[in-house]
């Protein structure tokens, strides 16, 4: 899978250092498949969930929620949002996403 943008991973990373391994374990998890349906991609990530047209994975023992939109014809992921388990919870990355 191509994932859109890494710089996305690597800024989080910088303000939230203990996020770095994970969201590099998840990089280079997903760089090397190629995902066809999300019941594909749930057989690795069996936590990760469907929000609408949005893919949310939970990165760092729960720590973390990573926000994306997968186009699974094209092979490509693209990173909406990286949002401490706090700012999660507050719903505000649902609107107009």
């Amino acid at each position: 899978m191509h994932v859109i943008t890494r710089k996305r991973l690597l800024d989080f990373s910088n303000k939230h250092p203990n996020a770095y391994e994970p969201l590099d374990r998840w990089y280079r998890i997903v760089k090397l498949n190629d995902f066809d349906s999300f019941s594909n991609l749930q057989k690795m990530f069996p936590h990760a969930d469907q929000v609408g047209r949005l893919t949310v994975f939970n990165i760092g023992g729960n720590k973390f929620r990573l926000i994306t939109y997968i186009v699974y014809d094209k092979k490509r992921i693209y990173i909406r949002n990286i949002l401490t388990h706090k700012e999660y919870d507050k719903g505000k990355w649902k609107g107009g996403k």
